[in-house]
């Protein structure tokens, strides 16, 4: 099975925030992820709602922005480093295919609001299991 466009755009978002985490003083990391997560969401939704429309697909599989929100939700505050990635790519990836309940819900809201918010919980589960694998130190 081949990874779709979500993935890669996933595994593209964990890369560029490694990337340019290192050249962030440590102090700011966390509101600049948070305030990239954020912009990515505002900006994304519009975004989404028109390609939606254009294309007459509720959700279209080619946008991406949503995937990239998402995993950067995943992405705050935890350290730089490679199994820390790796767990935040996989625990998003898969929250994001299983849905769990409210995941799947926000779905059916409208258009973009509803291409993103999936993508957004499915990010704050991922950040709540990454920290809660943090904080009983099974990730070092």
């Amino acid at each position: 099975m081949r990874p779709g466009p979500g993935s890669w755009a996933s595994a593209i978002s964990v890369i560029s925030w490694a990337a340019l985490a290192y050249g962030i003083p440590p102090a700011l990391r966390i509101p600049v992820l948070i305030a990239l997560a954020a912009l990515v969401t505002l900006f994304g939704t519009p975004a989404a709602t028109q390609v939606a429309r254009a294309s007459g697909v509720k959700d279209p599989q080619f946008v991406v922005i949503d995937e990239v929100a998402g995993q950067f939700i995943a992405l705050i505050a935890v350290p730089l480093a490679w199994k820390t990635f790796l767990a935040s790519f996989i625990l998003f990836r898969s929250f994001d295919i299983v849905k769990p309940p409210p995941v799947r819900q926000l779905e059916a809201l409208p258009e973009g609001v509803g291409i993103m918010a999936d993508d957004v919980a499915a990010g704050l589960y991922a950040l709540l299991g990454m920290h809660l694998l943090l904080h009983f130190g099974l990730l070092r």
